[in-house]
């Protein structure tokens, strides 16, 4: 689990809250359940317009890739990539065959089959290079849900502030009553503003943050596949990958000498 998301949006909404209430404010004062329906209820409603249901239905899963996935290890893979091309040059490309099984990500693996089956090289890279791409729009759907939303929801919040004062408004006889009425329709807002930027936005970027990650991964494992089936030497290969990491991230492999 990527422990720092759940943490950032933790510790947001502490700050948020705290801060509120250390300049003398109660917390229910935050609570208004008509704000909230206003608020997030329009939000969802508006965004949810804006993309199909296959899409929509998506968004637990969503939640859940950006809170629990991890940023994929590149060293760990360089390090598979290096061992399986010191494999195929004692034993062979065929002898790759029989280790597939170990291979976890399946686009490896799969990069790896069309390597053993022996299809052309150009080939090999045209269908890896499609799969990276249509992944990477797949998850820019992803990305855009919650940008949509990040964008209606301060939006909705002027509506449900608007909505309040109109009702204030028709409430002039009873001027003891203004202020928490003004108080509460300003709630909206606050439902509005601090739901995008604690909630929808951060998601946002983080699936955005992933999806980058990802992509370079992917280009990263198909320079590997194709220097692998070139029969390039181990160290050359390992070289050409780390191109792909930041020197900070570089380690020593086991076995081997400084």
């Amino acid at each position: 689990m990527e422990i720092m998301t759940p943490v950032g949006l933790l510790l947001a909404f502490i700050c948020l809250v705290g801060g509120f209430l250390m300049e003398g404010g109660h917390a229910s004062a935050l609570l208004s359940p008509s704000a909230f329906i206003i608020v997030i209820g329009g939000t969802i409603g508006a965004t949810v317009v804006a993309f199909s249901t296959h899409e929509v239905l998506s968004i637990p899963r969503l939640i859940q890739t950006a809170v629990a996935k991890k940023i994929p290890d590149f060293t760990e893979t360089i390090n598979l990539i290096v061992e399986l091309s010191e494999k195929a040059r004692r034993e062979g490309l065929l002898y790759l065959d029989s280790q597939l099984d170990t291979v976890e990500d399946l686009f490896l693996r799969k990069g790896m089959q069309l390597v053993v089956d022996g299809t052309d090289p150009e080939m090999v890279r045209s269908i890896l290079e499609t799969e990276v791409y249509a992944s990477y729009e797949r998850h820019q759907v992803g990305v855009h849900i919650f940008e949509a939303a990040g964008g209606y929801a301060p939006t909705m919040g002027i509506i449900g502030t608007v909505m309040g004062l109109v009702h204030v408004l028709g409430s002039l006889s009873d001027p003891d009553s203004l202020g928490p009425a003004i108080a509460m329709a300003f709630i909206a807002t606050l439902y509005g503003v601090g739901s995008a930027n604690i909630f929808w936005l951060p998601i946002g970027s983080k699936l955005k943050n992933l999806s980058k990650k990802e992509l370079i991964m992917r280009e990263m494992m198909i320079e590997g596949i194709l220097a692998l089936q070139a029969g390039y030497n181990p160290t050359i290969i390992r070289e050409r990958l780390n191109a792909f990491i930041k020197p900070a991230q570089f380690k020593q492999p086991v076995g081997e000498e400084e």
